[in-house]
């Protein structure tokens, strides 16, 4: 089998600096993935709530401290009263912040984290991770011989799945990256999309598989000239 090469395009940029609130650790996977494949982006700061909360929080100013500067903020929190008073703060302090999978006004909310589109306003972080893009390198028998990730999730799946479809042919590497992808996801998979039907796991199946086959469109054309 050929070597494994998978690797993370580089951007020469300024790090931007990102500060992450969280309960109880629910957005380590995430925060795990972002410091191993990040290169331009740098997690200054991990706010973690672990004290119980009633159902409606009339105080979130209690939990959610103001004297914080970022470039960005990663909303991990599980409360609502909390992510919606986070955003509300981080609109007057000017800094943007991506919740994922909730619905938050004031907020970025892909419907996971490997969903979300580019915004200039996230610098770096939105270069390095959301919606995967890959390159794959095949040889003439249509074998993939090297993979490089543009851009992936933040969890890490997207870097931890491509190893694996090293020298399998395009058909067998489209049904089988949705299912590695899945199995590494952290996202809720009770929580359904009521419009398309689908759940977070489905979902970053799906948008996984899309990027490989705009790859393989891209490695077919360069080989055919």
């Amino acid at each position: 089998m050929n070597d494994i090469n998978v690797t993370t395009e580089k951007k020469i940029t300024s790090p931007t600096r990102i500060v992450v609130f969280e309960q109880n650790g629910s957005g380590h996977q995430k925060i795990d993935g972002i410091r191993k494949h990040g290169h331009n982006v740098k997690i200054n700061k991990i706010y973690n709530i672990e004290a119980s909360l009633p159902e409606f929080v009339e105080d979130p100013e209690k939990f959610i401290p103001e004297n914080f500067t970022a470039d960005l903020v990663l909303d991990f929190l599980k409360h609502p009263d909390l992510s919606e008073y986070l955003a509300k703060l981080c609109v007057n302090k000017k800094i943007p912040v991506v919740a994922s999978g909730k619905k938050v006004k004031e907020a970025i909310t892909p419907f996971t984290c490997c969903g979300l589109g580019k915004h200039k306003s996230l610098q770096s972080y939105s270069k390095e991770f959301g919606l995967p893009e890959f390159i794959i390198d095949v040889d003439d028998d249509g074998i993939i011989r090297d993979l490089k990730v543009v851009r992936g999730a933040p969890c890490g799946a997207t870097w931890e799945v491509l190893s694996k479809m090293i020298g399998m042919s395009f058909e067998k590497a489209l049904s089988t990256l949705p299912r590695e992808v899945q199995y590494i996801c952290g996202a809720d998979p009770s929580r359904f999309d009521p419009i398309s039907g689908k759940s977070p796991l489905h979902y970053a199946g799906d948008v996984h598989s899309a990027a490989l086959k705009k790859a393989i469109h891209n490695a077919k054309k360069k080989k055919s000239g």
